[in-house]
């Protein structure tokens, strides 16, 4: 009994060192992806001489509102903002709507080719066209300096769909036959049924469209020439590139004694970031039940 106390108790002890281990692991992880981010905050709320004298840490030095109102009164910026908020909206449906039409037919044994096409998805994840046959194809297609050419290319991901697809099978099918033989079709069984027990994992992947379709800006940068088109991300690319060309615009006159284009350039990138911040707490709750696809047992 007491040999084998002693080795509970040396388990204990090792468990609880993996855990501190752990625990520090992350702790440090998670500070040092938040650091920058503090800092960035901290420039943009900084006044024009503690950047310039590069003392601003994870603190404001000397309070200065006036790049968040350089950002804010730039209508440009704001129109790059409601053209993103619309475009990511549109990306996320259409794309949830476009991987659920593809994977719930994909869990039916009966559909002739399923592995075949399940298999052709797959092909995708490890290779595509690239980036030129890309450019050729959305240019032959007319969609070039225009939205739909931030939305049709990209509008399904393969990995998306396979989890997709992987948590539809989970459900218990005696549930799917439940409906079928009270009249159900496969469209109502999948509106009525599979739909709503699904929801945790539609939360999490729309989430995962909004957030990949929200800081992409490498197709915008190819497929937009029109100004008048940018989403932010883009609009706040040619604002980080301005300011490695020049600390200050000619067009800002008695500004430039206020802010520099450091502090513009934080700005921005908190203006661009926080809106897609909100959003998560509010899908958070969904995103230990939507990626344990698998966990639904009958």
């Amino acid at each position: 009994m007491v040999e084998g106390g002693a080795v509970t108790n040396k388990i204990q002890r090792t468990t609880r060192a993996s855990d501190v281990l752990i625990m520090v692991f992350i702790g440090l992880t998670v500070l040092l992806s938040i650091l920058p981010f503090l800092n960035i905050i901290a420039v943009s709320l900084s006044s024009k001489e503690a950047i310039i004298s590069d003392k601003v840490t994870i603190f404001p030095r000397g309070f200065n509102m006036e790049s968040y109102k350089l950002v804010f009164e730039d209508a440009r910026m704001l129109k790059s903002m409601g053209i993103t908020i619309v475009l990511t909206l549109v990306y996320t449906i259409l794309s949830m709507v476009m991987s659920i039409c593809a994977a719930y037919p994909l869990t039916k044994e009966s559909l002739k080719g399923r592995s075949f096409f399940s298999m052709l998805i797959i092909f995708t994840m490890f290779f595509s066209g690239g980036m030129i046959p890309e450019y050729l194809l959305v240019k032959e297609l007319g969609m070039l300096d225009s939205l739909t050419s931030l939305i049709v290319p990209g509008m399904i991901s393969a990995f998306n769909l396979i989890i997709l697809r992987t948590f539809f099978s989970s459900i218990p099918p005696s549930l799917e036959e439940s409906a079928y033989l009270d009249g159900s079709s496969h469209i109502g069984t999948l509106l009525r049924i599979v739909l709503p027990l699904s929801l945790p994992v539609l939360a999490t992947l729309s989430l995962f469209y909004a957030v990949s379709r929200w800081n992409t800006y490498m197709d915008a940068l190819f497929y937009i020439t029109n100004s008048d088109l940018y989403p932010i991300q883009l609009k706040l690319y040619q604002v980080v590139m301005n300011s490695m060309v020049t600390d200050l615009t000619a067009q800002e006159g008695a500004i430039q004694t206020e802010v520099v284009a450091e502090g513009i350039k934080a700005a921005s990138i908190m203006f661009a970031t926080v809106p897609i911040l909100i959003v998560y707490p509010w899908l958070q709750r969904y995103f230990v039940s939507g990626t344990m696809v698998g966990a639904v047992k009958e």
